[in-house]
């Protein structure tokens, strides 16, 4: 009666030994990426993310596909100039691809068996691009939003990108922010990024995907700060150009930087609670909105709105190349909530801003939200 028994719990350890392994070799499994997006930020991070594929044969897979929104340039398939010449040169102009970044046209197949999708596409466009990814994903996946904005409800409100990208696509969701300039990535000059991720386990992935020489990552697992720190500091941006529009010197533009920093930690506390008052001072935060209000375009199209006397729409039209810009809307969409709350004067900058940007209130008008601002309340009880 041994040998039966022998023989079962042979087969037994030789099962759980192959078990294992296949776990082993599913779990190490090179993984798929996908961009989703490909303007100037897109492009440059494909940048990033095409070195490291590349380097890691055993973390992911060689090739990465990008989806275009496919456009014609000089004649040309913008996905054909891209496997062709390896350059964007509608968005990215002058800089080189890796040759592994793959454009498709098709989101559907750039997407199919992907283990991680970056979603890098204006906000506005989020919910209607992505439509045809739903219920097509492969399952595992995980997403990476590193878009700047909120999605806005349908009946009035708004939610954050990755909370939008979740419920439609059915996959975690992980947030990327930071002191990034598109160019300057691209560039590979010094930088830093934040990601905000849930699971550790994703966070070293991301980190490894995206971590080069001249870009450094921090992971932390506040991504709920991460990610309204990305959409709030372009409203400050925007009355930072108004700043300088009007000439109004650099010490009423970092006060006007210090009172945004103030009132996007109010918001934070205010809607998404229990949030670490130390990630406003990672990339995220504050190095993010300092280079945004010095470098970025919302700060350019705003001092533009001042000095040239054009609507908004129309400068994003001239100035952008069919870039869209995020720091109107955003505030827009952040006063929808504000004034619905009674909270308007709360975050008198906020307002100020989005009424400036619809006309309501004249530039010169910004001073007076800085001057009256509740940071400058006397906390001090006058002398009896």
């Amino acid at each position: 009666m041994l040998a039966p028994k022998l023989g079962s719990s042979l087969i037994q350890h030789s099962f759980r030994r192959f078990s294992s392994s296949s776990k082993l070799n599913i779990k190490m499994a090179p993984k798929k990426v996908c961009i989703v997006g490909s303007g100037n930020w897109g492009s440059a991070i494909a940048r990033l993310v095409g070195f490291n594929a590349e380097r890691l044969p055993g973390r992911f897979e060689k090739n990465v596909s990008m989806w275009v929104f496919e456009e014609e340039v000089d004649g040309r398939k913008l996905t054909e100039i891209i496997n062709t010449d390896h350059e964007n040169v509608k968005y990215l102009p002058g800089r080189t691809l890796p040759k592994n970044i793959i454009a498709i046209p098709d989101i559907a197949e750039a997407a199919a068996d992907a283990d991680f999708l970056i979603f890098v596409l204006p906000h506005q466009f989020i919910k209607r691009a992505c439509a045809p990814l739903i219920g097509k994903l492969k399952p595992g996946a995980t997403g990476l939003s590193l878009v700047k904005g909120f999605a806005i409800l349908p009946g009035g409100g708004i939610k954050l990108i990755s909370d939008l990208i979740s419920e439609e696509m059915g996959i975690p969701v992980s947030v990327l922010m930071g002191a990034n300039l598109a160019n300057e990535v691209a560039d590979e000059k010094f930088c830093e990024t934040t990601i905000g991720a849930r699971d550790s386990e994703v966070g070293s992935d991301l980190k490894l995907l995206f971590q080069t020489e001249n870009f450094r990552v921090t992971v932390v697992s506040d991504t709920q700060t991460v990610e309204i720190c990305g959409a709030l500091k372009n409203i400050v941006a925007c009355a930072a150009g108004f700043c300088d529009g009007l000439k109004m010197g650099d010490n009423t533009k970092a006060a006007t930087i210090r009172l945004g920093l103030k009132e996007m930690m109010k918001y934070g506390d205010t809607f998404y609670p229990g949030g670490n008052a130390s990630t406003y001072f990672e990339s995220c935060g504050v190095a993010d909105l300092i280079t945004t209000c010095y470098g970025g375009r919302n700060r350019r199209v705003s001092e533009a709105f001042v000095t040239r006397k054009k609507s908004i729409v129309d400068l994003e039209t001239e100035m952008l190349n069919g870039q869209k810009l995020q720091g109107p809307e955003t505030a827009a969409e952040v006063n929808y909530v504000l004034a619905a709350k009674g909270l308007e004067a709360e975050f008198p900058l906020f307002t100020a801003v989005h009424k400036i940007c619809i006309g309501e209130l004249q530039p010169e008008k910004l001073l007076d939200s800085l001057k009256n601002h509740p940071a400058h309340q006397c906390l001090i009880p006058p002398a009896a």
